[in-house]
């Protein structure tokens, strides 16, 4: 492999266009000499000379074995500089970050993250994948939120408590807070034994309650759907709840309940001891003040 610096083949190229190693150390901002050395070891490295020197007032010009080095040596410079400017972009939160995010997070903490984002980094390449596995893995993933703890080599930051709520068609339950006896063989739809949810339903069961579990379905919109057709009621984090604007909805009735489920927590995951990306740093920032804003303003 021939030892070539980039510098040498700048300082040849501006040597070519400016057809004298003078004009070419002034435009590059060396003295003569040194670009007279560069030059000289870019020879060596070839095995030959690069430019004829007529002396005098006449032009430098290429060899034919110069019109070779500095025909490649162009594409090299284009490809560092290049990858300069893909460093400078990475470093300005220009790069790339992909995040795994799941219904509630996607449908009211990503956008507000990803609008700043945009705002901030217009030229930033954000890829969301949205998946609901039992036991998660961080991947090639940079971020992953999810509504628990993670294993493997990661770290967690927890961003809220999402509480438990009820949501039934109007006159299925009276107004205000509803005990959990209430639900004891009431017809529930629900979601699929996955993720959290198989946690909230056995701290039913402890409270004395069995509802009876008509539907279930993975997709929030979908259980809503069958609420407004009377065929259930649903338990469902708040977040998901806000998500779909079900308090503006006058088919369905938001309740707590009393005495109130333990909370599902979210998370938000990373790589353990990995060097964060500027994105990715920044992303993390945003996340927690939309976790705070939401946490402060419940309703």
């Amino acid at each position: 492999m021939i030892d070539i610096e980039l510098r040498h083949l700048a300082a040849m190229a501006a040597i070519a266009e400016e057809g004298s190693f003078g004009r070419a150390a002034a435009r590059l901002g060396y003295t003569q000499s040194t670009v007279s050395q560069q030059i000289a070891a870019l020879e060596r490295a070839v095995g030959g000379l690069v430019f004829d020197r007529p002396g005098g007032p006449k032009a430098v010009r290429l060899t034919p074995l110069g019109a070779v080095v500095l025909g490649q040596g162009r594409e090299l410079l284009a490809q560092a500089e290049a990858l300069a400017e893909a460093v400078d972009r990475f470093k300005a939160g220009d790069g790339r970050i992909d995040i795994g995010t799941f219904q509630s997070v996607s449908n009211v903490i990503l956008p507000s993250v990803i609008r700043r984002l945009r705002e901030e980094h217009p030229g930033c390449d954000i890829r969301l994948s949205e998946e609901e596995p039992d036991q998660p893995e961080i991947g090639d993933l940079d971020l992953i939120f999810y509504d628990g703890l993670i294993g493997g080599d990661v770290e967690s930051l927890k961003l809220l408590d999402d509480p438990y709520l009820l949501v039934a068609g109007p006159g299925a339950f009276p107004d205000g807070p509803v005990p959990l006896e209430r639900l004891d063989g009431a017809p529930m739809v629900a979601w699929p034994l996955i993720c959290d949810q198989t946690t909230m339903e056995e701290a039913i069961a402890r409270s004395g309650a069995r509802p009876q579990v008509v539907f279930r379905s993975a997709v929030n919109d979908t259980l809503l759907s069958m609420v407004r057709a009377g065929l259930g009621s649903v338990v469902l984090p708040w977040l998901a709840i806000r998500g779909a604007d079900v308090q503006s909805d006058d088919r369905l009735r938001v309740h707590e309940l009393r005495p109130g489920l333990p909370p599902r927590e979210i998370y938000l995951h990373w790589r353990a001891g990995h060097n964060q990306s500027p994105l990715a740093g920044r992303a993390i920032e945003l996340a927690i003040e939309a976790a705070a804003e939401l946490s402060s303003a419940p309703g």
